[in-house]
């Protein structure tokens, strides 16, 4: 049983590099084709032709995190319907491949992948992500969300805050900040607003250049503004660069950590999380989706292939995989719209494609 499954992982393993480093190249020329088009253009520096290929290089790992299930789907189609074609498949079931076997063998080939597409998703990806927008920025300008930046918000023990950060700078500080302070009732008691902000070693922001407003209770019997000026104040908040980089940056290029520490801020300033929580579960069940493509390329190994028939089987389990794809798409915006709940959201097209399958595996082993 060893030798078996030593020549089918090393038979999947090399399809599945294959195909990966087939897709890498591909993603990396279109990236580097779209990267041209900003070269010479002046931000605070001069973005080169070194700057974009290093950008379109860190972008590498986000789409190795995207691509992995797709290529374990094409590699494994590959390996499974080139055995069945050639007879080989044939051979080591009566060596003693069982069903059961086969697709437990499968299975712990999957379980590798998975461990290596979590890997990619929640450390190497997003590390490689920021350091390529913070790159970015430094050469062409700044990392900014709409016309007004991103918002957040702050409950404290007293008062509660708003903050507005206009954009983020290429070495992390951020740029245009402006805090709104409210007390218990929801009334205004004053404004910070600084040209620049920094996250302190302790839970603090170190405000540069920074203007206070206080403005006066609201049944004071004069309403007199003061208005104070410091080049430097700290501000104790539970803001984090972490939740910064999530107001201003994709959530899908956060780690699964990172997130849910994103949704505990929201939930505790009771604001929506639907969005971040779909986000939240689907990095949970994305690497869970290698186990279901091995489950659904293993039903290709009972098939009887005329000679040149393998081709339109690969093709018919490629769009297969891309279906499954754009309907895990399709369900978070259909689950953010409608309010479900995140976790069945991001997990109901795994069970939706393990479930059929499963029942093609069981129906063809049975017809054999």
């Amino acid at each position: 049983m060893k030798t078996i499954r030593r020549l089918i992982y090393g038979e999947v393993l090399s399809s599945v590099g294959f195909v990966t480093l087939c897709f890498l190249s591909l993603f990396f020329f279109f990236d580097f084709v779209e990267e041209i088009q900003s070269i010479g253009r002046a931000g605070a520096g001069q973005y080169k032709l070194i700057h974009a290929l290093s950008f379109v290089a860190l972008m590498i790992p986000s789409h190795l995190y995207e691509l992995l299930p797709i290529a374990v789907l094409i590699g494994t189609i590959f390996v499974m319907a080139r055995f069945a074609q050639t007879s080989q498949y044939t051979i080591l079931r009566t060596s003693g491949l069982g069903p059961g076997r086969a697709l437990k063998a499968l299975l712990w080939l999957g379980a590798a992948f998975v461990l290596l597409t979590f890997a990619m998703g929640d450390y190497v990806s997003p590390a490689a992500d920021r350091s390529a927008q913070l790159l970015k920025a430094r050469y062409q300008g700044l990392i900014t969300v709409g016309h007004t930046g991103a918002w957040l918000k702050e409950k404290q023990r007293h008062s509660q805050y708003a903050v507005n950060i206009n954009a983020l700078e290429s070495d992390g500080s951020m740029r245009g900040v402006r805090i709104f302070e409210f007390d218990s009732q929801g009334f205004l008691i004053s404004m910070m607003q600084a040209e620049a902000a920094l996250h302190g070693t302790d839970d603090a922001w170190n405000l540069k250049r920074m203007v206070r407003t206080e403005f006066p209770p609201r049944n004071a019997d004069t309403q007199h503004i003061e208005r104070t000026q410091m080049e430097d104040f700290r501000w104790p908040n539970e803001i984090s660069a972490e939740m910064v980089s999530a107001a201003l940056l994709k959530p899908e290029r956060m780690s699964t950590y990172d997130l849910f520490q994103y949704i505990r801020h929201l939930d505790a300033n009771r604001q929506s999380a639907q969005r971040y929580e779909i986000e939240f579960w689907k990095k949970v069940f994305y690497p869970l989706s290698c186990l279901v493509m091995v489950v659904l390329a293993l039903p290709f190994a009972y098939l009887h292939f005329r000679s040149g028939g393998i081709a339109a089987y690969v093709f018919g389990g490629v769009m297969a995989g891309i279906s499954f794809f754009l309907l895990n798409n399709v369900f978070g915006y259909i689950g953010e719209m409608q309010n479900w709940q995140p976790w069945l959201t991001a997990a109901l097209p795994g069970l939706i494609y393990s479930v059929l399958s499963l029942t093609a595996f069981g129906w063809l082993v049975l017809r054999r």
